[in-house]
């Protein structure tokens, strides 16, 4: 099983879809592992995004994802950044495939409703800078537990 991290940015909040993202996911059998709406503030979103730190879309960037809270969830399934990266579709929401969650619920380049970890490596990153150990959760035949 692969993980990876999803954040439903302010305008997907905003919009009231937050519902409809999870849905989507768990509709595509993918497991909610760990889920949490935070206002990480200026710096954290720098810290997390650092690798833009830069280019010219960063400032207008980090002062829209720190225009309200985000909600952040940890997913779990055979081939989750995969398929997630396909249900999410274009950066740019006005060429994402018809039926992808930006096609559908975004704006533009910037306001395209989600981020998600675009590799194995960036996904336990992205994780582990959202959620602490013992902070996610499996359910198995014996029930739930902290992972």
């Amino acid at each position: 099983m692969e993980r990876t991290c999803l954040i439903i940015k302010p305008d997907g909040v905003g919009k009231k879809v937050v519902g409809e993202i999870i849905k989507r996911f768990e509709s595509e059998g993918m497991k909610l592992i760990g889920l949490r709406m935070v206002s990480t503030g200026r710096s954290g979103f720098e810290e997390f995004y650092a690798v833009h730190k830069g280019k010219h879309f960063f400032e207008p960037f980090i002062n829209f994802v720190v225009s309200g809270p985000v909600v952040v969830c940890a997913w779990e399934g055979a081939d989750a950044i995969a398929r997630t990266r396909t249900m999410i579709g274009a950066t740019n929401s006005k060429e994402a495939a018809p039926g992808t969650l930006r096609n559908l619920y975004g704006t533009d380049n910037r306001r395209n409703v989600v981020h998600a970890s675009d590799s194995p490596e960036n996904a336990v990153k992205e994780i582990g800078f959202f959620f602490k150990t013992g902070e996610l959760f499996e359910y198995d035949y014996d029930g739930w537990k902290n992972t």
